[in-house]
């Protein structure tokens, strides 16, 4: 656990970026929080007192534990200022295949995607997966996935073309499995595996981690109602923020 007087030395404000300053505070301000470096019942400094350890403006600041707050990670107490609370984690249900757009509208989420790489690729090893010979065309899609503007998971997916002909012209920043249903290759089944993965440099700062975190790989193979594959998706999501839900009867 940090002393809240410390707090201003771990971390690290760019200006190389377009993420705005309060942004970045929310992110490294939430990972300290979500590790247990800051535990529950700290005290955040006072807004005057970071803006000036950080040189930047009080109202960077105050933008910063507003979006704490929104994301409940923080409580205001008046004069106390800024309480540290027991961060929540995100439970998405596995009781029936969904996208993740869909999984953070029903947990009252607003999603988001920031789209790093869309292409059409051959690739062997990819199209052996598929069952498909080595010329098959696949697009490869990278994407950062947010809840409420929280960077939650890095995921690489790849569709198999010749099922969704025209994927790779479309708009993929919201719900690829709603585009899909629209193509006429709606997902009904998939087989998934869930592993302990630990963030490479990359992903740590996608994640805003100073130090890599315990992380969920998720591997899932997702087919048409015919038995059709069209989607092979490796999914990286944030351990200290994520847990899944499964609901079992006998």
């Amino acid at each position: 656990m940090i002393d809240d007087p410390s707090l201003h030395t771990l971390l690290r404000l760019r200006d190389d970026t377009a993420m705005p300053i309060y942004r970045q505070l929310d992110i490294q301000i939430g990972a300290l929080i979500e590790r247990g470096a800051l535990q529950p019942g700290a005290t955040l400094p006072a807004e005057r007192r970071l803006a000036e350890d950080l040189n930047i403006s009080r109202t960077t600041v105050r933008h910063a534990y507003d979006a704490l707050r929104r994301r409940k990670l923080v409580s205001a107490h008046g004069r106390l200022g800024f309480i540290v609370e027991t961060p929540p984690r995100i439970q998405p249900g596995m009781e029936r295949l969904k996208g993740f757009t869909e999984e953070m509208r029903e947990l009252n989420r607003t999603p988001s995607s920031r789209i790093l790489e869309q292409q059409v690729v051959t690739d062997r090893s990819i199209a052996s997966l598929f069952g498909k010979p080595s010329t098959a065309t696949f697009l490869r899609l990278v994407r950062i996935r947010f809840g409420d503007d929280v960077p939650l998971s890095r995921e690489v997916a790849w569709y198999d073309l010749a099922a969704a002909p025209g994927l790779d012209q479309r708009d993929l920043t919201g719900s690829v499995y709603e585009v899909l249903r629209e193509c006429g290759a709606a997902l009904t089944s998939c087989e998934q595996t869930i592993e302990a993965a630990t963030p490479d440099a990359e992903e740590c700062r996608v994640f805003g981690f100073e130090q890599p975190v315990p992380c969920l790989l998720i591997k899932r193979q997702s087919r048409t109602k015919d038995g059709r594959m069209v989607e092979y998706v490796e999914g990286l999501f944030r351990g200290d923020a994520y847990a899944y839900r499964l609901t079992l009867a006998v």
